[in-house]
């Protein structure tokens, strides 16, 4: 008898190891989401004079904190609220896939909340009320964007959201527990880094598309539609793009704004991929994205400390 003429049985699914899948279910490509605000309000600090390193790393450790709590909460609720379905085309979802429970993502939810508490006392006792207040409103937020009686990602509102926590809250509040004042400078440079941010979402939006329309999640790209959605991600890519030139008009940079040309190649690629893919393929594009933002972001620091 043949090789060809065995029936070999399928190869049985590997089960993922608890630490594995708790690592899926902090969605580790997304991270840059969190580190990119940080590294540019510490570039914002050091430009003026008043960078301090243990409330950079504060703040580093309490962004990435929320931003994997509300990776968790949003594994949990959308899959309470039956978004995640087989049909979803993204990476996979730890409760929808049985492989944690929803009690348990919830728990861990609150967990890595109250740890963001712990770890952001410090930068309340060092920024005072406003630092508070931001803080706050991220913990509320970080739930809020996908569960409550008004979930902001299934509203069409997620894109102000994610500018306005990933861009002015987070590079101006660094800035701020650093420095301890608000600058034009640090609202400026955050800018460009929560239109990258909300380029991460929208690439997410944009190959969900199809389940959100049906599931009844009205993102910005189920109401405009695909085409319009790679146009709104093109402007996120002009306006970091076009930003640190107009930050060297403004004298807040010299030529150092030059290093951030190393990036336009990226930015190029991503767009061709933006128009091309479809479905699955979305998902290397949105760890692209995310990529991409971290090493603007560098070299946008960098230009600042250089400047």
């Amino acid at each position: 008898m043949s090789d060809r003429t065995v029936p070999y049985p399928p190869a049985a699914p590997v089960t993922p190891r608890t630490w594995q899948r708790w690592l899926l279910a902090s969605r580790p490509k997304t991270l840059p989401a969190a580190i990119a605000p940080v590294i540019v309000g510490t570039g914002v600090a050091i430009n003026a004079g008043g960078f301090h390193a243990l409330s950079a790393l504060l703040a580093l450790l309490t962004a990435l904190l929320l931003q994997i709590a509300a990776n968790f909460a949003n594994d949990a609720l959308d899959f309470s609220r039956g978004t995640d379905t087989s049909e979803r085309l993204g990476p996979v979802r730890v409760t929808s896939a049985g492989l944690i429970s929803h009690r348990a993502m919830m728990t861990a939810t609150a967990l890595t909340l109250g740890l963001s508490l712990v770890t952001g006392f410090y930068l309340v006792v060092r920024g005072g009320w406003p630092i508070l207040i931001l803080g706050l409103a991220a913990v509320v937020c970080s739930v809020a964007y996908t569960g409550g009686p008004f979930p902001l990602g299934y509203l069409g509102l997620g894109e102000i959201f994610v500018f306005i926590f990933f861009g002015p809250v987070a590079v101006t509040g660094t800035a701020w527990v650093q420095m301890r004042e608000l600058t034009s400078q640090s609202l400026a440079f955050a800018v460009p880094i929560g239109a990258l941010a909300v380029g991460i979402l929208i690439v997410n939006n944009l190959r969900d598309l199809p389940t959100d329309a049906v599931t009844g999640k009205r993102t910005v790209a189920v109401r405009i539609g695909a085409r319009r959605t790679r146009f709104e991600y093109a402007a996120m890519l002009l306006i970091a793009l076009l930003s640190p030139i107009v930050f060297w008009l403004a004298g807040w940079l010299t030529w150092w704004w030059l290093l951030t040309l190393v990036s336009w190649p990226l930015a190029w690629r991503l767009w061709r991929q933006i128009q091309k893919n479809q479905g699955r393929a979305f998902n290397g594009t949105l760890a692209a994205t995310a990529k991409f933002q971290f090493v603007y972001s560098v070299l946008l620091a960098v230009a600042l400390v250089l400047s």
